[in-house]
């Protein structure tokens, strides 16, 4: 046995051992991402009157009134964790995030390094599950299995 062959074995093995990791992976992302705008829409709801200021006067929201884009930032925040949770319809929610997260980023023109930091750090998570998916650790992986895999005779 030559030693191509030994280190090709090695890695495969090493490979099938860690890839049940990668649907904890997407797990914790879907959780986290989940998580913070989760809390942000919990935020922005305890003081309605704070936000619809911060929309009108801090944030440059574009092209939409400040009122319209407060209420559909404040939804998108509430709604989009629970179906990431899930790992339901998560392409299109974490597309959702990632345009809400890159507005509220240019929006703010005061934002700090580190939230520019933050923004990015979500950015790169939600291309993650664009990407790669949920994970099997999601609805839409059993859905996709039981009902949209080709059925063999």
């Amino acid at each position: 046995m030559s030693i191509m062959t030994v280190a090709h074995s090695g890695a495969t093995g090493a490979l099938r051992a860690i890839n049940p990791l990668q649907d904890v992976f997407l797990f914790g992302i879907r959780l986290w991402l989940a998580n913070v705008f989760f809390l942000s829409g919990l935020t922005k709801i305890k003081s309605w009157d704070t936000t619809l200021m911060l929309f009108e006067y801090e944030y440059s929201v574009p092209i939409i009134p400040f009122e319209l884009a407060a209420y559909l930032s404040t939804a998108a925040e509430l709604a989009i964790p629970v179906f990431l949770v899930f790992g339901l319809l998560t392409r299109l929610n974490v597309l959702a995030l990632f345009v809400l997260n890159i507005v509220a980023a240019i929006s703010y023109a005061d934002i700090s390094p580190a939230g520019e930091k933050d923004h990015i750090i979500w950015g790169l998570m939600a291309g993650v599950l664009f990407l790669y998916g949920p994970g099997r650790v999601a609805v839409d992986w059993l859905i996709e299995r039981k009902w949209l895999a080709p059925k063999k005779d």
